[in-house]
């Protein structure tokens, strides 16, 4: 028993060894913090190693590590939107951003709400498809199609003609 321990033990390290990098760079995509996505993949590997014996028999880790970290990541985002909502007063205004700031792609990711993010990220970042971010958001594939539609027109809308690799002097 204790030698199958350890070769799932050095098993799971391995694959953590690996894929460490990749899920660290989808991370930071969604959550825009390297605190935030070093966390955030820390806690992936963990709920991994936890389930290591499941994951392993997937017949793709590395894509099961994906969806471990997305619904992770929404998951967290979901319990902070309702502290935050919880201890905000009713009556609070953000200001409007003016248009003298200049905005980035990160900066405008931040403000798609988790779900619509994570959409975004996994189809056009990871490349994934349609059929597969619906798998992995647990959707429908016209759900996906219509989110990141909106998504876009969100971001695009936010960007204005604002180049993303020159800033404003």
């Amino acid at each position: 028993m204790t030698a199958g321990r350890n070769a799932d033990a050095a098993g799971f390290e391995d694959f953590a060894r690996a894929s460490q990098r990749r899920l660290y760079r989808t991370a930071y995509l969604l959550c825009g913090d390297a605190d935030a996505a070093r966390d955030l993949t820390q806690t992936t590997l963990a709920k991994l190693f936890q389930h290591w014996g499941r994951a392993s028999a997937a017949d793709h880790p590395d894509a099961y590590a994906r969806t471990v970290l997305t619904r992770t990541y929404i998951a967290e985002r979901r319990r902070r939107l309702r502290d935050f909502r919880a201890h905000t007063p009713i009556a609070a205004h953000t200001p409007a951003v003016g248009p003298e700031l200049t905005v980035t792609l990160l900066a405008a990711l931040a403000e798609l709400p988790a779900r619509a993010r994570a959409m975004v990220v996994l189809r056009y970042w990871e490349d994934l498809s349609v059929e597969t971010v619906a798998e992995l958001l647990r959707c429908s594939p016209s759900t996906v199609k219509s989110q990141c539609s909106r998504s876009l027109a969100t971001l695009r809308t936010r960007l204005g003609d604002a180049h993303l690799y020159t800033t404003r002097s």
